[in-house]
């Protein structure tokens, strides 16, 4: 696949949400190229398209594999391995929310019950353990709802997102409704 200036653009940005996602650039454009491929890409096919050594691509790819973002693939007759996204953008989005909640997200509620579970020695301390039980509950239940989206079917999460949308439509009539009265 010859990389047009659409293709080359999505990659790119590919590449700088990567650092918001939690990867370097080179790891963004890679699975951003990955994405938008319709054939498994070889090590060197992806090297020459990025224009990156097969070096970075091959650290790149045990990112990847490290997220369980990409799968790998053989050819008959041929020594390389293909590279290929693991399943549809679905299983991307969850995979890296989970990454991010195991890298982010449970360090914070571990300390976060660390502390909560001394006693505080002023009021000082009092008030921050209560903020910080707030942000523990909320954690806590973003982490439950997010654990409970993840065994959803794709058909179920799109109509869940519909559905949350209308919601929030009905909530704000509600609202404006009340408001006017």
């Amino acid at each position: 696949m010859k990389m047009t200036e659409k293709i080359e653009s999505f990659v790119m940005h590919c590449g700088e949400m990567g650092s918001r996602w939690g990867f370097n650039r080179t790891v963004g454009q890679l699975y951003g190229l990955l994405i938008i491929s319709k054939e498994p890409l070889s090590a060197v096919d992806i090297a020459e398209q990025l224009n990156i050594s097969r070096g970075n691509i091959s650290m790149a790819i045990k990112e990847l594999q490290a997220w369980r973002l990409v799968q790998v693939s053989h050819r008959p007759k041929d020594r390389k391995e293909y590279y290929s996204p693991a399943g549809d953008i679905w299983d991307m989005a969850i995979r890296v929310f989970e990454e991010r909640r195991k890298r982010e997200v449970d360090p914070t509620l571990s300390l976060l019950r660390d502390n909560l579970m001394d006693e505080p020695a002023n009021d000082n301390e009092r008030y921050a353990q209560e903020k910080m039980g707030e942000i523990h509950d909320l954690l806590e239940t973003i982490t439950n709802w997010a654990g409970e989206l993840q065994n959803m079917s794709p058909d179920k999460l799109n109509t869940l997102m519909k559905l949350g949308a209308g919601v929030s439509k009905v909530i704000d009539m509600k609202d404006r409704l009340l408001h006017n009265s």
